[in-house]
């Protein structure tokens, strides 16, 4: 048997193949599993994007090679989306790379940035993307603790020096997965300023950005003046348009970031097939408020059905006000061996700690599901004996 490289080591399993393949199992059983696991939407996807696809993929031009920096219409119609919705100016050529999904070009930028013994600042709980990439380009993961008591954010001040001085990025995703946590844009204009200050490159995890379900919208970072000299942003269609098997996102930002994880990605992959960046191009330019808005109600609506539920169990959960997640913590905090008992009930959830240390006792429920299967699954949790919920 051929040996396989050191860097494999630093690799775990991926959370979401190794919980698929533990619900499969279920299933193998004859147990029907309600998942609120993968955030995967289940209604349909844009209607705009929809027709757009249909129509471009009889076209024979869209059958060859793709451009590699991205479609002009679709990096076009982001820029004019960031203009209505951010107020943020992007130069289409210089500040905008299609991505084939943010998770391709999240992974890819580390590459372009990260060599043994860089330092990487990374939340925690987390994307395990930014953490698994680190390692195996031979970074150093050095984790910044969310806590409730902070709202989920991150404390760059108590950042010590030594570390700052060996660190290449930064990572921040607001709004937030895990957690379902938002940020204001002060605390995003802080954060720009600290990388400023340090030579770091911002990298923000935009991909719910347009999943706000209470308060104001969320930000761009690129909204804060300046930014586009420290930051780059990456801005997923997957989840807000219903997209995730599209596999369609993009970067922006700062023109030198762009224009090095655009090398990484000539000489990885060949882009994404035209017909979908046309389907990209056509669902930003028609309206997608209306679509967004439409999604939101139904995801607000599921997570005060699940929030009853849980009132109802005696679960005390805050409610997220943005994303389709809720970051609960666990009776007597043992999160691995409570979603293994929902598993064993039909009930998908996943363990927090798969996303970092700082995740220990809480799980991550989806709201991908009907509110039926939500309420099935509440009462598929309270036919637990013993219940976890009992004081």
């Amino acid at each position: 048997m051929v040996k396989l490289a050191r860097r494999m080591d630093t690799l775990p399993p991926y959370l979401f193949a190794a919980l698929d393949e533990r619900r499969r199992a279920i299933e193998a059983r004859g147990v029907e599993v309600i998942s609120l696991g993968i955030g995967d939407p289940d209604l349909p996807s844009i209607p705009s994007a929809i027709e757009a696809v249909q129509r471009e993929a009889a076209r024979a031009e869209n059958h060859r090679y793709p451009r590699y920096d991205g479609l002009p219409a679709f990096r076009e119609a982001l820029s004019a989306h960031y203009a209505r919705r951010f107020g943020v100016t992007l130069d289409p050529e210089r500040e905008t790379l299609t991505v084939i999904g943010s998770k391709e070009g999240l992974a890819h930028l580390i590459w372009a940035y990260v060599e043994p013994g860089d330092v990487v600042l990374s939340p925690d709980p987390s994307y395990p993307v930014y953490a698994a990439h680190t390692g195996l380009a031979g970074g150093e993961v050095y984790s910044l603790p969310l806590r409730a008591e902070r709202g989920f954010l991150p404390d760059l001040d108590s950042i010590p020096e030594n570390v700052a001085d060996r660190a290449k990025l930064l990572f921040l995703n607001y709004p937030n997965n895990p957690t379902g946590a938002t940020c204001d844009l002060d605390f995003l204009r802080d954060a720009v300023e600290w990388c400023r200050c340090r030579g770091i490159l911002l990298v923000h995890d935009a991909a719910y950005v347009e999943m706000t379900l209470e308060g104001e919208p969320a930000h761009s970072v690129l909204e804060v003046d300046g930014a586009k000299d420290v930051a780059i942003e990456f801005y997923s269609l997957s989840k807000p348009f219903n997209m995730t098997g599209w596999r369609l996102g993009a970067a922006v930002g700062n023109a030198q970031a762009i224009a090095a994880l655009g090398r990484i990605k000539n000489n990885t992959d060949s882009g994404q097939w035209h017909a979908i960046q046309y389907a990209g191009a056509a669902a930003l330019n028609n309206g997608p408020e209306a679509f967004f808005a439409e999604m939101n109600g139904i995801y607000r609506s599921r997570r005060d059905r699940l929030s009853a539920g849980f009132d109802r169990l005696g679960w005390e959960v805050e409610p997220p006000k943005a994303t389709f997640y809720v970051w609960a913590p666990v009776p007597g905090g043992d999160d691995r061996a409570f979603a293994a008992r929902l598993l064993d009930a039909g009930v998908v959830v996943v363990p927090g700690s798969g996303y970092g240390e700082h995740g220990k006792g809480y799980v991550r429920l989806c709201l991908t599901v009907s509110e039926r299967d939500i309420d099935r699954a509440i009462e598929r949790i309270a036919a637990l004996t013993p219940s976890p919920f009992a004081r």
